[in-house]
């Protein structure tokens, strides 16, 4: 370790920490006029030409918005919360690879700020640091609400975070390593020189547990229980204003952009893409792309489907995806065996019997719905 690479660190950690919080102020406008559209609105249009400078309008009003701290809070931890729930948000992508490594003027610079060979431990280790802030908020605003919100939050992220973790093994498996450029460069390259290699084809089921379970993590809808407004008033963040209330916001959307890189680097091949070989730049633009694609399918679950009922949802957790995710990492293993030991093929036996594992919880799903249904009647 020398000079120049702990300066090459600190520039590569300050650029994307101003790309994380520029990115989030843009995202809630993405958000915006991506409902607006779904729901046949016209969205913000008044700040600035096609309403690019809402965002902006949006920072100034809460930073001069008067700051109000209720009687008998804890203040101490009350002020703390906001940043102990952003700082896991910011800090958990520094092991995602944005590209490979570029030439510039003679200088060799890595496209990623930290590589270390535990990189899936140590994004599940801050993932689970970051409901620490929304217990606590909850906890030091002295309001039965807010306390309502944390402890929801808390059963919540035990809840769909043993699903996360497990959709997290199938990947470790299929890659046979938990480092995160490792599993980007297995991704490269294609089968029958036209369906990529991403994990995705492979683990069908466990990608869709994995956005699962993340929507759930960051408690956005359908499973934004820990702030349901017609209950709870806004649950852990009730009690909060000003700039406090901005940074629980900011660290909402930071997570949604964190799980996106995550969710596109383990899933769907990160930076990978075609020509990314001969011009090693457009791994950024690749990533950037599938980010934003994910971005969209939250968005876009957000306006579609209606808030569960929260014992449902917490029956959901444990009834259907936790027994899920174990058979798909039975399912992964048996699969990886079979391709090693009798041949290469077998391995697509993995989304095969994904799939029909899949489909046997939807079924089940469906009749106990449909005798509720009926004992209803």
């Amino acid at each position: 370790m020398n000079f120049p690479m702990v300066l090459e660190w600190l520039i590569k950690g300050f650029v994307w920490a101003l790309i994380l919080l520029g990115g989030f102020a843009y995202l809630t406008l993405y958000e915006r006029k991506a409902l607006a559209r779904i729901q046949s609105r016209i969205g913000p249009n008044r700040a600035g030409p096609w309403g690019i400078l809402q965002p902006i309008a949006d920072a100034v009003k809460l930073i001069f918005k008067e700051e109000l701290t209720p009687a008998n809070v804890d203040k101490l931890i009350f002020l703390l919360s906001p940043v102990i729930t952003v700082v896991p948000a910011v800090v958990i992508t520094a092991v995602v690879p944005w590209g490979p490594s570029l030439n510039i003027f003679g200088y060799h610079l890595d496209l990623y700020i930290a590589d270390i060979n535990v990189g899936v431990l140590y994004i599940m280790s801050i993932a689970s640091i970051a409901v620490y802030g929304i217990v606590l908020a909850g906890w030091s605003s002295n309001n039965k609400y807010a306390m309502l919100g944390g402890l929801r939050s808390s059963a919540q992220m035990i809840s769909y975070e043993i699903a996360l973790g497990l959709s997290f093994v199938s990947v470790v498996l299929l890659a046979g390593s938990m480092n995160m450029l490792d599993i980007v460069h297995l991704q490269g390259g294609y089968w029958l020189n036209f369906i990529p290699k991403w994990f995705v084809v492979l683990q069908p089921v466990g990608t869709a547990i994995f956005l699962i379970a993340t929507l759930a993590e960051v408690n956005r809808a359908p499973f934004d229980m820990p702030e349901a407004e017609q209950e709870l008033t806004a649950g852990y963040h009730t009690e909060y204003s000003g700039m406090k209330f901005a940074l629980l916001f900011m660290a909402e959307y930071t997570k949604m952009i964190a799980i996106s890189a995550i969710g596109a680097t383990i899933f769907f091949g990160g930076y990978n893409g075609p020509f990314i070989n001969k011009f090693p730049w457009l791994g950024p633009i690749y990533i950037f792309i599938k980010i934003l694609l994910l971005l969209f399918g939250m968005i876009w679950v957000r306006a579609t489907f209606p808030r569960i009922r929260y014992d449902r949802l917490m029956a959901f957790g444990w009834k259907v995806l936790l027994p899920l995710s174990l058979a798909l990492v039975f399912i992964t293993a048996v699969g990886i065996m079979l391709g090693q030991q009798v041949n290469p093929g077998l391995v697509f036996i993995i989304p095969v019997a994904s799939l029909l594992a899949g489909g046997v919880a939807v079924a089940l799903i469906d009749r106990t719905l449909r005798r509720k249904d009926y004992a209803r009647r």
